[in-house]
Order: structure tokens, then sequence, then C-alpha cells
């Protein structure tokens, strides 16, 4: 195992430190953006038509990417990275997009959802090599806490099916089967790269779905195609695009970790852009999260120099 070596306090390793605050910050809001993309665009189409749409468009901006940039993708790359599609875009939205659809309340997503942290946090260590401290798994446990707070004025008295249940449950497990199958490969391609391979390979996917199920259809309403480029410019630009940049600057536990920020993100975007209520409740389950997240992402100072941590490619 090597050893970093640590440079001297300064400017430079100021800078340095802030780029995993600000990319997880990022992160925290575009991934948020998404559930609001989602319940804007299924007003006018349904769940997979939207993802078809999406992910067209996306797929489309790649390709141009890609046809600029020409970088170097071996087939090891390749492989992983239609892996890496198929789990956390195609299984993963594609579950939780229809779960929504089909009226499992977002709460609900989103409480199923921030289990991630403690299924990563579970596999890290066995699977990954990634230790986990005894203070990051009670901020875990923390962290869900404080999102069954958030989501606890949302869960409402409507009861749901074990089959519609287990659409946001496979998703999640499709994320983290991704987030791991990635941190167990190491593609070496960038992430401006490896999102490009991941969006054209899930525009193929969804595309041929909707396509095979009669669901892809051309709407007439404006709105539609807004919200479609909403997801593609807020959600994959930015969401799936820091989603990737988060995992190699700080590992799968502490990027699964924003995850208990996403809920308590999405009820504030929520109430600005649909004049959604917040609760007392809420802002105690967003404090909670807040605090829970800090001491996930804190590293231990007698950890700090032998961790090891994937250096971003350029």
């Amino acid at each position: 195992m090597t050893t970093e070596t640590l440079a001297p306090p300064g400017p430079r390793t100021a800078g340095y430190r802030a780029i995993p605050v600000l990319a997880g910050a990022g992160f925290v809001v575009f991934w948020s953006s998404g559930f609001i993309g989602a319940r804007w665009g299924t007003s006018y189409s349904s769940a997979f038509d939207l993802l078809a749409w999406r992910f067209l468009i996306a797929a489309s901006v790649a390709a141009v990417i890609l046809l600029i940039r020409r970088p170097r993708i071996t087939r090891g790359d390749l492989v992983t990275h239609a892996g890496m599609a198929f789990l956390t875009q195609f299984v993963y939205l594609g579950l939780i997009f229809l779960g929504i659809d089909h009226g499992i309340p977002a709460g609900l997503t989103a409480l199923i959802g921030s289990l991630q942290p403690l299924l990563i946090a579970t596999v890290a260590g066995p699977l990954l090599g990634e230790g986990v401290s005894p203070r990051q798994w009670i901020g875990l446990a923390l962290g869900l806490g404080g999102v069954a707070l958030v989501v606890a004025d949302d869960l409402g008295a409507g009861h749901t099916s074990l089959v519609l249940f287990l659409l946001p449950l496979g998703g999640l497990l499709g994320l983290v089967a991704g987030t791991c199958l990635e941190r167990q490969r190491k593609p070496s391609i960038g992430s401006l790269d490896a999102l490009c391979v991941q969006c054209m390979v899930s525009g193929v996917l969804f595309v041929t779905v909707t396509l095979a199920t009669g669901q892809l259809t051309v709407p007439a309403e404006q709105s539609f195609y807004a919200a479609a480029l909403w997801l593609v410019v807020l959600s994959t630009g930015g969401g799936w695009g820091l989603y990737l940049v988060n995992l190699r600057l700080t590992g799968a536990t502490r990027i699964s970790s924003l995850l208990y920020l996403v809920p308590p993100t999405t009820m504030l975007l929520a109430f600005l852009a649909f004049h959604e209520t917040i609760g007392l409740l809420a802002v105690g389950g967003m404090a909670v999260c807040a605090v829970a997240v800090l001491m996930i992402r804190l590293r231990d100072r007698r950890q700090g120099v032998a961790e090891t941590r994937a250096t971003p490619s350029t």
C-alpha cells in the first residue's frame, strides 16, 4: 500500500481540499433536481417515455463530444461503463421513475434511496477495500434517522402493494451494484468520457424498450421538452457527472453518504418550484442529515495519511 505525502499547509492545499466539498455540494443539488424534473415531466407523459427522450437527447450530445475528443477507450473500459449504464441509469432510474409513475410517494422513494449508504458501507470493506470507521457507522445510522424525520410527513396513509414497493428497492440495488462495479474495476477513462459512454448506452436501452412496448410518443406540450432538457442538463450532466467525479475523489462510502442530503434538498426545491410546505419535523431532519454527512465525510486524523484515494483523471 502506498502512503500519501502530506503537502505543507498553504493556499494550494486549501484549494485542493475545497474541490471535494464543492463537488459534493454540487452533486446534492443537481441530483435532487432530478426528482423535480421527474415530477414536472411525468405530468405530460409516461416515465419511460420521458426517460427515452432524456437519454436520446443526452446520447446525441455525448456522441458529438466523443467525436470531438476522440478518447482512447479500451474494451475493458467500454464493458465496465456499459455495465454501469445498465445498473445505475437503466435499472435505477427506470425502476425509480416507474414507481413514481405508479403512485409511490416521493417520501417513501427517498427513504428507500437513503439506504444506499448503509448497503455501500456493508460491502465497501470486504469488496472494495474501503475501511469504515466506528464514527462513520454512527454517522450512517444517524443519517438514516434524519431521513426518516424528513419523510415522516410525506408517507401519508396510502397503501402500497408489495410489488410496487419492490420497484424503488430494485432500483436502489442497481445503483449500489453499479457503484461497486466502478470502484472494483477502476476504469482509466476520464469522468466526461465515461458519462458520454453511459448516456449513449442508456439511450439505446430506453429507446429500445419504449419502442418495443409502444410507449414512445411525440408529446405536443412544449413543457415536456423543457422538462426533458432540465433532466439532461441538470440531472444527467450535473448529477451523474458529479457522481462520477465524487466517486473518484472520495470513494463509494462518502459519495453515498451525500444521498442523505437529497431528500431534504428535494423538499427545499419542491417548496420553491411547487410551493410545497416544509414542517418543523422536516427541518429537524435536515439538521440531523447535515451532522451525519459531516461525521461520515471527515477523515480520522490517524487514517488521513494512510487512506488511499483515487485520483481524478484529466
